[in-house]
Formats: C-alpha cells, structure tokens, sequence
C-alpha cells in the first residue's frame, strides 16, 4: 500500500495511491493517519471515488513531523570517498520540520551558500509509538519508507565539528512523493541522485551500514519514537561535494531523487534572492 499527503482546496488530505490517482480518505496527513492504532486495516479498507491531482498538489509526505532524525557516513560508498573508516555505531543529527518541502516543490539555494549538494535517502517512517526496542520490536514499529534528499550546504556544514547548520536550512529538503507499507519495498532496491539527467549516485539500499530495525532500535533507546518520526537512513556514495573538483547545485537546474518501489522527487532548483 501507497499513502500520500494532498494540498486539496480545503486544506490537506490524507489518500491511499491508486494506479495513478488517489482514494481521498479526508483531511489530514499521513503522520496524523498513523497515530491511529487501526491506521493499516482503515487506510487499506477506505473506499471512494479515485481522484487526480497535479504532482505540485503533493505535499511532504509527513508534513509536521515530531522529530527528524538524520544519520551520517552509513553507506559504505559514501564512507569510502569521503575518506572514513566503518562507523561502529551510528552517526545521528537531527533536522527540523521547516525544512521540509513537498516531492515538486522548488529547492532554494540559499544566498549564504555556495555549496549546496544532494544527497538522496530512504527514509523510515515511523507507525507506532516505542521506546528501548529490541530488533523485532524496532521492525514491528516501521509504518513504511519514503525517499528524502538531503540538501547540505557543505560550506556551513564544515564551519565546525557539528553538522546541524549545514543542514537544516528551511524550506530545502523535499520528501515524498508516498509512503510504501514494508511488504512493497525490496531489501535490495536500487536509489539514484540525478541533476539535470546526468545520474550523480546509483546504488542500492543494501549497502546500507545499519539497516532500518538496527536503527529504529538504536535510536529508541535514547528517546521514545511516535508515529510520523521520520529517520533519514543515510546517502550513497557520489556526493558533489566528494568530486574533484567538488560539483554544487545550481540555479535552473532539476534534482531528481527515486527509490525502486517508493517513487521519485523531480525538484527544481532556484536561487533565492537576499531578503
């Protein structure tokens, strides 16, 4: 099953993926959808009229999600060009919710950066609420998966030690364009970066360091996990910022993002003017 967030007239609605349109289930979002415990059985059993909508009408999947929590250097390509050895636990940081955007929503280069690189992801998302998981439980607690790109502005990012204000920029991170339920995700499928075309990373979501239940039970044991938390599970190798020389977005330029059995993110990118 496939669940999407639409910006309809009256505001959002929450709607289960049918071939190409959607089943309006009623206002709300896919992160309010999963705070009901019945959330699976109602979205799958919810009948109506399939309606169509232009893919700007998608908004982020979880549009206000409690937390987004990022993890770094957990594809073994990536950690092998950016010079670094297997990581023994993961490397975690966090995002906020403003920076969400929806799945063909513009991506605006900041005029404080010039450095601004794509990182596509799979992400987790959370179905219900747990804490001090252990793996099955961790699994069990998988509401389903969507397809992130995390946008960093490299030249903040490595200002210092710490990764946060490189980012968490508002308004630059698109996520979408659905939810997909476990069962409809390959545990070898393929993810890519494209930017104008030109396929910038290629690989899999087997080469992941800590798999999705690793994580979920990892990072529960430092806080409780809701439904709608989002993990960002990682990039792949292929990061512009890894290039020699180093290769950045920039203004007109189209960002695609796609996982194999999720969906694909196709972002054009503008340079926002200084306020």
């Amino acid at each position: 099953m496939k669940l999407a967030t639409l910006r309809l007239e009256d505001g959002l609605h929450v709607a289960r993926v049918a071939g190409d349109g959607y089943v309006d289930l009623g206002p709300g979002d896919v992160g309010a959808l999963l705070s009901r415990p019945d959330w699976e059985s109602y979205a799958r059993a919810a009948e109506g009229e399939v309606i169509h909508v232009e893919p700007t009408r998608l908004a982020p999947v979880v549009p206000h999600p409690g937390k987004i929590v990022c993890v770094g250097l957990n594809y073994r390509t990536h950690i092998t060009e950016m010079g670094r050895d297997l990581p023994e636990h993961p490397t975690l940081f966090a995002k906020f919710p403003e920076v969400l955007i929806g799945p063909y929503d513009t991506v605006e280069l900041p005029p404080e950066s010039d450095a601004v690189d794509w990182e596509a992801e799979l992400v987790v998302v959370v179905g219900q609420r747990v804490r001090r998981a252990d793996r099955a439980a961790a699994q069990a607690a998988i509401g389903g998966y969507t397809v992130m790109n995390d946008v960093t502005m490299r030249d903040w990012q490595y200002r210092t030690t710490q990764w946060l204000q490189g980012k968490t920029w508002e308004a630059s991170t698109p996520l979408g364009p659905c939810l997909v339920t476990p069962d409809e995700l390959a545990a070898d499928a393929a993810i890519s970066c494209e930017v104008d075309g030109d396929v910038v990373q290629k690989s899999t979501i087997a080469d992941l360091v800590f798999a999705p239940a690793d994580l979920v039970a990892y990072i529960s044991t430092l806080i409780t996990l809701n439904p709608g938390d989002l993990i960002a599970t990682g990039t792949t190798g292929g990061v512009g910022h890894a290039r020699k020389p180093p290769r950045y977005l920039g203004h007109g330029q189209t960002l695609a993002t796609a996982i194999d059995g999720i969906g694909t993110l196709s972002n054009p990118v503008r340079r926002s003017e200084p306020a």
